[in-house]
């Protein structure tokens, strides 16, 4: 007999004795004397006599169909009233809270330790985006937050680190994280590539042009450079310039990435093309090199994305057109350091493949410097947009390695466009963010009111003091 067949008869046994009961009620009023219902009733006891003279149920049909009848009304009762049915706990009417201990959190690790996210020294959770029973699945963002020296680096990025179950991508000030941990990683069989924006000459190359692939990449580029080659004076009263701005990038790019050679596609480029511009207030129809340019490009095919964003641009007076080429200039003007420019010539880091196999890849940041750090926000921007894009359109949803991102010093970093959008949706993806910092208040002065977006879709396992 089947478990759930045998489970469903015992609960349902103690019924048998209500359709025996009804039956025998159903005979007694059948035999009681009398002409009608009244006169039944008067002489209901002489009936329940002789019912219960034979111990046995009637089996005349009327009774048995009173009986079961009777025996289905009860289980109804009993079902509608179990179901509305308070649950009170009594002796703790006033509060169960209490701290949870290793049976509480058992069901969210997994058994074997290398398998985890390492929350603290006693807690855990699981890799395994899809556990058996669903309710104890959780999201890999974590949030963690410490005041400078309360070892968020030595006891929450580093130990992660070293379970090696997945890609990892870590933000590393000073690049102290690389030197301690890089032979382990690369004698675990990871890819190990660094991105150093304090020494331009032990770096990888990056070129963030290698990882266009459409015209809304141009825009994500853009959107990202401005948003973070942002000036202390700049005001929203300045809207009018920053649009400007953004055409003139977008045509720029836009006519690099759709007709230059391949060896071409760099920031040095852009940069030699805002260089050959010119406007002339005194001489509306004086065109420079980079006019001509477009000129010729419109001829060529007139709906071309980049002509349409520079007649755009083109819409401005010849002196409004001049004070925004100073404008592009100025917010370009780290370009001027040939050692940058060198590093985003050409690209090593294959950004679009860490979500295939085992790779570790390291930003090094400095902690008191954040000229260069727009160059690490375009990174970060450009990857988790590279890797949700591949799991959708290569892997079903899923990247076949899940990349763990170790934000530390999540702060320096500076703003990635739609974070707030991103940390929501890269879970499914097999993507996950760690972001470390020393205050709440930091991702606040960054994201304003989507800070409280950001930290909602993370686990908190409280500062890193604690840990």
């Amino acid at each position: 007999m089947k478990p759930e067949l045998k489970k469903l008869l015992i609960l349902n046994a103690p019924y048998l004795l209500f359709v025996y009961l009804f039956d025998k009620i159903g005979q007694a009023v059948r035999l009681s004397p009398g002409a009608d219902l009244s006169g039944k009733v008067l002489s209901l006891a002489d009936g329940f006599s002789a019912a219960f003279a034979n111990p046995l149920p009637s089996l005349a049909p009327m009774d048995l169909l009173i009986g079961i009848v009777g025996a289905v009304l009860i289980r109804l009762i009993v079902y509608v009233k179990g179901k509305n049915a308070k649950k009170y706990r009594k002796g703790i009417e006033y509060g169960s809270a209490r701290w949870g201990n290793a049976e509480d959190i058992k069901p969210y690790t997994d058994p074997v330790f290398q398998n985890n996210v390492l929350l603290t020294q006693t807690e855990r959770l699981t890799m395994n985006s899809r556990p058996k029973q669903p309710k104890y699945a959780r999201n890999k963002n974590i949030l963690v937050i410490g005041g400078s020296g309360s070892g968020k680096t030595r006891f929450f990025v580093k130990p992660n680190l070293m379970q090696m179950h997945s890609s990892y991508v870590v933000t590393d000030p000073k690049g102290t994280v690389l030197v301690e941990c890089g032979k382990l990683l690369q004698r675990g069989g990871y890819r190990i590539k660094v991105l150093n924006t304090i020494n331009f000459k032990k770096s990888m190359k990056y070129n963030p042009f290698a990882y266009l692939r459409s015209e809304k990449d141009i825009l994500k580029l853009v959107n990202t450079l401005i948003a973070n080659t942002k000036g202390d004076g700049e005001k929203a009263g300045e809207d009018f310039w920053i649009k400007s701005e953004r055409l003139f990038y977008c045509a720029l790019i836009g006519y690099i990435w759709y007709e230059a050679p391949e060896e071409e596609k760099n920031f040095t480029t852009l940069l030699e093309m805002i260089n050959a511009s010119e406007a002339r207030e005194d001489d509306p129809e004086f065109q420079s090199p980079v006019d001509l340019m477009f000129e010729r490009l419109e001829e060529k095919d007139p709906e071309h994305f980049a002509v349409r964003q520079y007649k755009k641009f083109l819409l401005s007076a010849g002196k409004t057109r001049s004070s925004i080429l100073i404008s592009c200039g100025a917010r370009l003007a780290p370009f001027d350091i040939k050692e940058l420019r060198d590093l985003m010539e050409t690209d090593e880091m294959e950004l679009d493949t860490i979500g295939d196999r085992k790779t570790a890849l390291f930003v090094i940041i400095s902690d008191t410097d954040d000229t260069f750090n727009f160059v690490v926000s375009i990174l970060y921007t450009q990857l988790f947009n590279l890797l949700c894009d591949k799991a959708d359109d290569e892997y079903g949803g899923r990247l076949p390695v899940h990349v763990r991102c170790l934000l530390d010093e999540f702060a320096n970093i500076g703003q990635i466009p739609k974070f707030e959008k991103l940390i929501a949706t890269i879970r499914s993806r097999e993507i996950s963010a760690s972001i470390i910092l020393q205050s709440q208040s930091q991702l606040k002065a960054i994201y304003k009111d989507n800070a409280d977006t950001i930290a909602g879709n993370c686990v908190r396992p409280e500062v890193a003091s604690a840990i």
